[in-house]
């Protein structure tokens, strides 16, 4: 089996994990899709005979790393959904030290490309706590040294429902009908479905390419229409 057609998911049974592991599941190029799961996933995504999964501790590698091996491609969407409902500690232990941890283990056991869900502004000097972890997160797994790493940085995520409550279901209802508003440098701020999203992650992986690469919003449609890098 190629590693390099084997993947590993952690934060799977997100909103953006879940599409990436449909769209692993679309393509055959992917021989082998390891899910590291918090809790079991429906059913009906455990069909097909490509998936192993572990329900496992997610910020303990000791508890997943002897699934790692054999692995090329990993994708990380681990996150707290709605971060304003957490502590900064919960946030911080969540989004930066079990993702890093994650990534930690990756690069132990040989993964060579590591793509990571953070997000628009993601900056480790930002004066925004959410965008300086995402900040903090990315320079924690670029100095892992992967050969090839992929930040995917979206904007608001459109989801099929509404799981947040009363400020998301205003995001939902509000932002996507002025995307038109955001050009030239803001069109990073465009909304984007999480299904494209996830198909953006598969198909640039599917891609050739190495080194340090973030992807906004520009990237995400260029992937998706097959255009570019």
């Amino acid at each position: 089996m190629d590693p390099s057609r084997s993947a590993v998911v952690l934060g799977s049974t997100g909103a953006v994990g879940t599409n990436v592991v449909r769209a692993l599941l679309d393509h055959p190029v992917w021989e082998r899709v390891t899910l590291l799961e918090r809790r079991p996933r429906p059913s009906m995504d455990l069909k097909d005979p490509r998936v192993e999964r572990h329900v496992v501790d997610v910020c303990d590698p000791g508890a997943y790393e002897r699934f790692l091996p054999g692995h090329g491609a990993a994708f990380c969407t681990l996150g707290l959904g709605e971060p304003s409902k957490f502590s900064r500690e919960e946030f911080r232990r969540v989004d930066l030290e079990c993702v890093a941890a994650f990534a930690a283990a990756c690069r132990r056991q040989g993964v060579t490309h590591f793509s990571l869900l953070t997000a628009v502004g993601a900056n480790p000097r930002s004066p925004v706590y959410y965008a300086r972890i995402k900040g903090e997160v990315e320079d924690r797994v670029k100095a892992l040294g992967f050969p090839r790493v992929s930040f995917f940085r979206p904007s608001l995520l459109v989801t099929p429902q509404n799981r947040y409550g009363v400020t998301q279901g205003v995001a939902l209802a509000v932002l996507p009908r002025i995307d038109w508003l955001f050009v030239g440098p803001l069109a990073r701020f465009r909304s984007i479905r999480v299904s494209d999203l996830g198909r953006a992650m598969v198909r640039h992986a599917e891609r050739p390419g190495a080194g340090t690469e973030v992807l906004e919003w520009r990237e995400f449609q260029r992937v998706l229409r097959g255009t570019g890098a």
